[in-house]
This record gives C-alpha cells, structure tokens and sequence, in this order.
C-alpha cells in the first residue's frame, strides 16, 4: 500500500549479533587472505527487512524489498537519482506515442542478456508486464489503465492504454514493472495468462530466486534474516563492482552504527540522526544523504463526533498555529524540507519556495482570527492519535507533545491517544479517527498517486465528500493528462491551493534520509525513486 503501511528508518531496536555475519559471508573462505578478499568481493549492507511479504517483483510494495528487487531487474525506464521529473531509459532506449494517441512504441536494447546467457526479446518485457496485471495483486492497480501489451519484433512493444490522459511512464519505472525471463519463470510455474491470479505458481520460486536483466541475481532469502545477490556477468550496462551483495537484517540501529564502526558492514540504512552526528568525525565512515518522497503528516477530520472539526476556518486555524520550523529544527536535526501538502518536494510542481508561497505556515495572530470566524474564540478540544512507534528517527509521542503544546498557544486543545500502530491504523482507515499522525510514501514517484489518494480513500478517512464532478477532481485529471511539464506544474499548483484552503492534511516532515557507507565504498548512490539505492555503480573503493 502507499501510504504508511511502509515502515521507514529508525525503525525499533533488534540486536543483532556481527560476529555471525562475516561468518555467513566467509563461510567457505578459511585462510585469513581468502577472507579478506572474499570480504572485499562482497557489498554487506544493514537494514530492517522485517517487512518482505515476498521478493516477487509482481508482488513487491512494502519499504524494503523495492531495493534488492531493482538490483536484480530491470524496468523499461528509470529515474536518474535526483531528477523525479524526467523518465530516462533503462531497457527501452526510446518510445513515442503512435498517431491514435492511446499506443505507446518502444524500442527495446538489443544487446541484452539473462544471467543464464539468453537474449532477451520483447516477449520477456510483455510476459513481465502482464504477468503483474494477471496476477491481481496490489502493483496491478497502479497499471489498471493498460489495456493490452503487445510484441511487434524482437526489439518493439507497443503498449495500449484504455485511457491515455492517465500517466504510465512515470509508474512503470517502479520496480514492479519489470522484464522477466519467460521461458525460465514458467519453467518454475509461473504464467501471464488472463486467470494468473489462480493459476500461478512461481512467487515461491522467486522469492529466493530471480529471472531478471539487473546487476544482481537473487540466489536466497532467509526472512528476517539476509538476502543474497551474486552479480550478473552478463549485465548490459557491464558487470557490477561486487561478486557479492548481502542484505543483512538489522532492524536495531545501535547494533547498525556499531556494525559500521568495526566494519562489518559496509552500508548502514537505518541509523537515527544523534547515531548519523557521531559518525561525522569518523575516518572510515562517509555520511550520505538525499531527499525522500515520503512524509510525516497530520490528518485532521471533519469528525462526525466533534462539531467544531467540521468547520473549516477550525482546521485552518490548527494549520497556522504550528511551529514547523521547530519541528524540523529540534526533531529531526534539521534533515528535512516541507511541501506545500501532499505532493513531496522533488516532484513537478513541488518546490521548498512554493511552500513559502501558498503553504501553511506558524502565523498564530491569523489562527486566532480564524478560531473567531468559526464561532470558536475560546478554541476547541480534538483528540490526537498516533502509534507507539517511530518514523525516520522522530517518534510520534514527540512529535505529538509538540504540536499539542504549539496549539495549546491558541487555545486548541489536542488530546493524545497513543496506541498501537495496528489499532491506530485500523482506526484511521475505518474514518474512526479525530486527527492522526502518520507516515505516507508512494510505489513510483508519479504526483497523480498523491493526488488521487487524496479525493478517494483518504478522503473517506478524513470525512471529505468529494463528489465525481467536483472541481478538484477535474483539476487533478488535467494536472496528470498534461504532458507540458510546466503547464502540469501550475495545474499542481492550483491543487496544492485547493489542498491547504480545505485544510484536511499538513505535512510535517519530508525527511533528508542519511545513511553511513565505508570509506572502502565508491559509487553508491542513493535514490528517492522507491528503491533507496542504485547499486549497479557500487564498487570497492581503490
């Protein structure tokens, strides 16, 4: 799901030994001189990967498993990290929409080949492709708009979309989306027939294995416990830096920043921002960052049990009586930037400025004013709930003291209900809740799944009643189908508007996720795109 059933980092503690993992790395490898090279050969990464429910590329949409999946396929286009705005290549080297208007041409690489020495053809990104429609699990949704997919010649799939005002490509670059090596998937069960959803039988096979164009290839997983890739010596883009990848479980970020330390990981994902500040004097350890596209968020409700949270001069005024700065500043260090609402900074129409512009901002003399419009000068109590849990190093008990005492200024009194995650959750989804806090990512950076989100389920959760021809579903529908990036951006623009005057959702904090690598590490570089990292240009350091 796109939303916060995705954990983040500074996930809760789990100590994990180092001691065992050389010796899984180096089980074979005796001799002090064949562990230092094997050691060597092989890229140890630590990271919470409680969350996998499966490795199958057709299934993937928890936080983890987006990264060990891209390394070991490929999609037809890609995002450069960074840049979430211009879809570049990656297996099609170009396409172009056919005169109906509604078909998409690509034109494949030609010099493509599977780890087990086949050329790959377009039949293996159609097999792909509709195995993920067939097969009706939740990535199938966000390509529900395709209607057909078909095989011109060896190097050209042409793609028909039932609506093409719909963006694709954007989507399609998530790696879900990816090509698969036919003969070899149904060879273990797997089908891309329309009754996919009955009849295949390869995720199992999948899970610990892999049939794809990436880097690496998937040779086993052991839940909570490591992922193991090997490198694809016959990869396109040339053979990647390390023999080896393993993900190493490690959901404790104390055990990660000690892990780090002696070296017995090269990469860590999950550190806290007080463990990330004590790395920054260390010889060894490299501190990277990039923005996410995920965010903390405040949903507030037009609650059917509290009268004055269905006045929107009342929502408003909750808006303009928080302390953001404060909040980036002493929660999270800093590391972090705000959108204007629901669409991340980073993506078309989304920039730090705008927020700025047209965002909520701290402005309590303007709170009061709107308190008094709603008939409420005294202000008004709502209750608060959140989960005994925390999000990219910010626990939610903090972030809601806070916001309770920013509003305590005019007034408004938030009542906390910390709960279980699981019950907070269900709360929510069920539009039970008065005001939450959580957390929200998408599967591929592309603003119409934030936006869409917005006017149909969340809505429900908040109580907003946004009818099929209401404006602001039209403004999203023009927003999405205009491929001018600059006139989609003042479209999203207008949206963003319409957002904040309905004062339903504020967004707190867009992390800057930081992470440790070795000094022994060049080329890794981090992504926003939905699967962490790139690690095809990984490689030990000279």
């Amino acid at each position: 799901m796109a939303d916060e059933n995705k954990p983040g980092f500074g996930r809760r503690p789990f100590l994990a030994g180092s001691a065992g993992l050389v010796a899984v790395v180096l089980a074979d490898a005796r001799p002090a001189a064949a562990q230092s090279a094997a050691r060597k050969a092989t890229l140890v990464i630590g990271l919470d990967i409680s969350d996998p429910t499966s490795l199958d590329p057709s299934r993937v949409y928890q936080y983890s498993n987006p990264l060990p999946t891209h390394a070991a396929y490929d999609s037809l286009v890609t995002f450069a990290p960074g840049d979430y705005i211009t879809v570049r290549p990656q297996i099609a080297t170009e396409w172009s929409y056919l005169p109906d208007g509604k078909t998409i041409r690509f034109k494949l690489r030609p010099d493509v080949k599977f780890p087990s020495g086949k050329t790959m053809t377009a039949e293996d990104a159609q097999f792909g492709l509709q195995r993920v429609m067939n097969l009706k699990d939740q990535p199938s949704q966000y390509i529900s708009h395709i209607k057909s997919v078909s095989v011109v010649d060896p190097h050209t799939l042409d793609m028909v979309l039932s609506d093409p005002t719909q963006p694709i490509l954007t989507i399609i670059a998530a790696p879900e989306f990816v090509v698969m090596e036919k003969a070899l998937v149904e060879q273990h069960g797997g089908t891309d027939a329309p009754d996919a959803k009955e009849k295949d039988k390869a995720t199992e096979w999948l899970n610990s294995n892999s049939a794809g164009t990436g880097p690496y290839r998937l040779v086993g997983w052991q839940r909570n416990q490591q992922i193991q890739m090997v490198k694809n010596p016959n990869h396109w883009g040339g053979a990647p830096g390390y023999e080896r990848v393993l993900i190493r479980h490690m959901s404790e970020s104390a055990a990660q920043l000690l892990a780090i330390q002696r070296g017995d990981i090269d990469v860590a994902f999950n550190l806290i921002p007080e463990q990330i500040a004590s790395l920054k004097g260390d010889p060894n350890v490299d501190v990277k960052g990039a923005t996410s596209l995920d965010f903390i968020y405040l949903a507030v409700s037009a609650s059917p049990d509290n009268p004055a949270l269905q006045k929107k001069q009342a929502r408003q005024a909750i808006g303009y009586a928080i302390d953001y700065d404060g909040i980036i500043r002493n929660l999270i260090g800093g590391a972090a930037v705000r959108p204007v609402t629901f669409l991340p900074v980073g993506v078309n129409g989304s920039t730090e400025a705008l927020t700025k512009e047209i965002g909520f901002r701290e402005d309590l003399p303007r709170a009061k004013k709107l308190l008094a419009d709603a008939g409420l000068p005294d202000g008004f109590s709502f209750q608060l709930a959140y989960g005994n849990a925390a999000i990219a190093g910010v626990q939610y008990q903090s972030l809601a003291q806070k916001i309770q005492a920013d509003l305590a200024r005019v007034g408004i009194k938030a009542e906390l209900a910390p709960m279980d995650q699981l019950n907070m959750r269900t709360m929510y989804l069920g539009g039970k809740a008065q005001a939450v806090l959580t957390f929200w990512n998408p599967p591929a950076p592309e603003n119409l799944l934030w936006a869409a989100a917005t006017v149909d389920r969340v809505a429900k959760r908040v109580h907003w009643d946004v009818p099929p021809d209401a404006p602001i579903r039209k403004l999203i529908a023009a927003a999405a189908a205009e491929r001018d990036l600059a006139k989609a951006a003042e479209l999203w623009k207008q949206y963003q508007a319409e957002m904040v005057d309905q004062a339903n959702h504020f967004v707190l904090i867009q992390p800057i996720y930081q992470i440790a690598v070795r000094k022994n590490v060049a080329g890794l570089r981090l992504t926003a795109a939905g699967w962490m990292a790139e690690l095809d240009g990984a490689k030990p350091a000279s």
